[in-house]
């Protein structure tokens, strides 16, 4: 008896709560027939008159200036540092300095070697004496937590100069 008895309240409850949605439907009904709406008209636009270009007379824009002199070069310095440009570069000079990071180095028969991740994923590995960089690098020291690279930089005068760069662990490939 109390099962029938609070079934039949639930079914009053839910049938209670049926949406009246009449007087709603009235009010969007009347906002929509009071509401205009207002398009602006686009912009009228002005024609200009074509322009004849007859370059015939002109001079073309790419080709050089008739009384323009070559530029001034300087003279090259003889005897000077010069990378060695005939020798077959190695895996790693593919790669500038910034774009591979020191992973970590190990020992193998008395010979040091570095584990150099380049910013594609790839895994290298170097020891003392091979080229890496951009710049004719050359890996000159390995510690536990760094190489350091020589590099040959150009001048602008045609020559080379130094310049020492360490790699630590710590550098990510890209910085």
């Amino acid at each position: 008896m109390i099962r029938s008895f609070l079934s039949l309240i639930v079914l009053f409850l839910i049938a209670g709560c049926s949406p009246k949605l009449d007087d709603l439907q009235a009010y969007t009904q009347s906002v929509k027939e009071r509401a205009q709406p207002q398009v602006e008209p686009y912009p009228e636009f002005k024609s200009h008159p074509p322009f004849n270009y007859s370059s015939s007379e002109l001079r073309s824009p790419f080709d050089r200036l008739r009384n323009e002199t070559a530029p001034v070069t300087t003279s090259r310095v003889e005897n000077c540092l010069q990378p060695d440009f005939q020798r077959r570069k190695e895996a790693l000079e593919a790669y500038g300095i910034d774009a591979l990071a020191l992973s970590g180095s190990f020992v193998v028969k008395g010979e040091k070697w570095a584990l150099l991740k380049s910013n594609d994923g790839v895994l290298h590995k170097a020891k003392v004496g091979s080229r890496i960089g951009l710049f004719y690098g050359k890996i000159i020291q390995i510690g536990a937590d760094s190489i350091t690279i020589e590099q040959l930089l150009p001048d602008g005068a045609g020559c080379w100069q130094r310049k020492t760069t360490t790699m630590t662990t710590a550098s990510k490939a890209g910085e």
